[in-house]
């Protein structure tokens, strides 16, 4: 007999969520830990903080501490690093590098996007890196990285970064992105298994990449998925909620759960997320925040087609039943925010 596997409702999931945060106290703690987040405009390190490393799954590592986490592999060929924190935490990076990777050259820096919390410290790992040419990289290649690790990014994160209209550039011109890709996707292949950088056109920016690791399947989500709070939309750099939701869709996609062998309900286990903030996360937890964004998108949507000013509908608080988990009224990205950056993008929409 073939027994079908056991899925709750999206409105069950979301009632359990809420009373399991209630129940611990997730209320405080992810206002706090939402108020150290941000989408580039990120707090500089006290002296006293620390990176902690997880071991996810096959060759690849979770660092976390100041900044947005970092996605670490190791193997043969070197280190491969996706993001790189912010600057005041570059001499910590690499002492964590050195003390898993050993003295393994580091090889590839691939930025999630521009903001300064995920490439921070990309000019002191990467002058701490070198590029051995002739390693399988297929997409856009862009000028050489010389004698330190490559930097990888989409070309728009470039754009930003350097600012070749001629306006100062956000970040020196060693943290620049050596190599860059304009087209879907760019692949890798790097310890023995395939890297695939997608770019995500219009979620958090227009520049977003995901990065998944074949072998170990492990996906780096960046900025597009965080466990901290509402998505960071920034519009103004061609973002949309839509383009989260496009965003997520893909991420769905991309994972695969673990199941159980009795044909029960989903196991926790499979596909293993790394956000842009917040904890280790697997299918279950992706799904949960994909059906919350639709959501509040929904009845945004809903509510300009009836004609609802902005202040109409904070007043309405589209997000209520979800703010004990990922609201917040102060920080650098509160809720109002991600409710005015959602009826922004959608208003440009109709």
């Amino acid at each position: 007999m073939i027994r079908r596997r056991f899925m709750p409702s999206r409105e069950t999931r979301a009632i359990l969520m809420l009373a399991t945060a209630a129940l611990f106290g997730i209320v405080g703690l992810a206002q706090l830990g939402h108020a150290q987040q941000n989408s580039g405009q990120q707090k500089q390190s006290s002296d006293n903080a620390e990176i902690h490393v997880l071991p996810v799954q096959g060759n690849t590592y979770m660092l976390t501490g100041d900044g947005g986490n970092i996605t670490l592999q190791v193997g043969r060929d070197g280190v491969l690093l996706v993001d790189t924190g912010v600057a005041s935490m570059s001499d910590k990076l690499l002492a964590v590098i050195r003390s898993i990777a050993g003295d393994k050259p580091i090889r590839y820096i691939i930025n999630t996007s521009a903001d300064s919390d995920h490439s921070g410290g990309n000019e002191a790992i990467a002058k701490a890196g070198s590029t051995v040419a002739g390693f399988n990289v297929v997409g856009d290649i862009g000028a050489s990285a010389g004698n330190q690790a490559a930097v990888i990014a989409y070309q728009s994160v470039l754009d930003r970064m350097s600012a070749p209209t001629g306006k100062r550039g956000l970040a020196p011109q060693g943290a620049w992105p050596t190599d860059t890709y304009t087209l879907s996707q760019k692949k890798v292949w790097f310890n023995d298994e395939g890297v695939r950088i997608v770019h995500e056109p219009a979620g958090h920016t227009d520049g977003d990449s995901i990065v998944s690791f074949d072998r170990s399947d492990v996906v780096s989500t960046g900025d597009i998925f965080r466990t901290t709070g509402y998505p960071v939309i920034d519009i103004d750099r061609g973002g949309s909620i839509q383009g989260v939701i496009d965003a997520l869709n893909r991420l769905i996609d991309l994972a695969i759960p673990a199941e159980l062998l009795d044909g029960g309900s989903e196991d926790e286990g499979g596909t293993m997320l790394i956000p842009g903030h917040g904890r280790l996360c697997d299918m279950s937890d992706l799904v949960f925040y994909q059906e919350m964004v639709t959501i509040i998108r929904d009845r945004i949507e809903d509510m300009i087609k009836k004609g609802l000013t902005l202040e109409q509908v904070r007043a309405a608080k589209p997000t209520m039943d979800y703010d004990p988990v990922y609201g917040s009224d102060a920080g650098p990205w509160t809720t109002d925010m991600f409710v005015e950056a959602a009826y922004r993008s959608l208003s440009e929409k109709h």
